[in-house]
């Protein structure tokens, strides 16, 4: 079992940067899925970035070449670059763990891209 807890979110000028941390306990870290998922108002949560447990990623086409998902397993911690960020990346943004069987979030973390 895992628990994730976000951090590194906050207020941006539009083109500016944000890293996100998602540090994860539990001592099976390794073997879980993690993604990245933003909820904006009104609208349904959904998929940023995922990294698989051999370091595949995948990216939801609107950030594409703007994020970078990596993850230390060392450290138990998954990180979301973001660069070039534009008013519609402003959401809350969670943190997700999951195996076959098991399926962690976190609280979330607000992103705010604003002049």
């Amino acid at each position: 079992q895992v628990q994730p807890v976000e951090s590194g979110g906050g207020l941006v000028q539009p083109g500016g940067s944000l890293r996100l941390s998602c540090a994860a306990s539990g001592s099976a870290f390794r073997l879980y899925t993690m993604g990245w998922y933003r909820q904006a108002p009104a609208k349904q949560r959904e998929v940023v970035a995922l990294i698989t447990p051999y370091g595949i990623t995948n990216y939801a086409d609107s950030v594409k070449g703007r994020f970078t998902i990596s993850r230390d397993n060392a450290a138990n911690t998954v990180y979301l670059q973001m660069n070039s960020l534009k008013p519609e990346d402003t959401a809350v943004y969670y943190c997700n763990a999951r195996t076959i069987t098991q399926d962690y979030w976190g609280q979330g973390t607000q992103v705010t891209v604003s002049s």
